[in-house]
């Protein structure tokens, strides 16, 4: 989970100013495989500040893959969680090769762009994605064995101590889990001030990727998992909520 320490400022900065088409995108393009294939590739040309954007369904657990070959070394591409406004991953500091861990079920995007000097030089690219979806989604519990929350998905909700980011003092965000097995596997979604939304998985108790390019790292305080996402913010996810015991 370790990569070259940044600021929070920093990552949502370079989302921000991926591409000013970010700003407006248009429709995007649905990807679906092949019957028996788990990929599939995708080229196309952009210009300018236009980009393109691709939507793609997957579930939580799964392995996406995305490798990117541009005629214009000022082409970029990131990833976004569904319901997110965040990149999971950033190209422009992560470089052309993706493989993250889902962390939760929806529609995932792929933006790919010039970046802000490229665009505005009006500059194009020709480029071809390599995208793979591996591994089986780790499905939801039914409702039969594990009620839910009446008009929402989650199976339990409930206040968690939190430091969100740019926050100076602990805060209290509300969290929703979707529980995917008995052994604390879950999604956890957490909303709190400063208008954070993020998006944490567990598999067996270990929180194991997010919806956002930070690192993140976990220590355990007696019955409770206390998740930091990159130095910045600090989630405290207790045992009950991921087992509903």
């Amino acid at each position: 989970m370790k990569m070259p320490l940044k600021t929070l400022s920093a990552l949502l900065l370079a989302t921000l100013l991926a591409g000013p088409a970010l700003a407006a995108p248009p429709k995007p393009q649905d990807v679906h495989f092949a019957p028996g294939s788990s990929g599939t590739e995708l080229k196309g040309t952009i210009k300018g500040d236009n980009a393109a954007y691709y939507r793609l369904v997957a579930g939580a657990g799964q392995t996406l893959s995305v490798a990117m070959k541009a005629s214009n070394g000022g082409q970029s591409f990131n990833i976004v969680s569904p319901g997110s406004n965040e990149a999971m991953f950033i190209g422009e500091t992560q470089g052309e090769k993706a493989q993250v861990v889902l962390p939760t079920d929806g529609a995932y995007l792929i933006q790919t762009f010039l970046v802000r000097s490229a665009a505005r030089r009006n500059e194009s690219s020709n480029y071809t994605l390599q995208v793979s979806v591996t591994g089986a989604p780790l499905a939801a519990l039914p409702g039969a064995q594990d009620a839910k929350v009446p008009g929402t998905r989650y199976h339990a909700k409930a206040p968690l101590r939190c430091k969100p980011p740019y926050a100076s003092a602990e805060a209290q965000c509300e969290a929703g889990v979707i529980r995917r097995g008995r052994d604390g596997t879950a999604t956890v979604e957490i909303r709190g001030p400063n208008q954070i939304f993020r998006q944490l998985l567990f598999v067996k108790g270990q929180p194991v990727s997010s919806n956002t390019a930070q690192p993140m790292s976990a220590k355990r305080d007696g019955d409770t998992t206390i998740v930091d996402i990159g130095g910045q913010e600090r989630y405290d996810i207790p045992d009950a909520l991921l087992t509903g015991g």
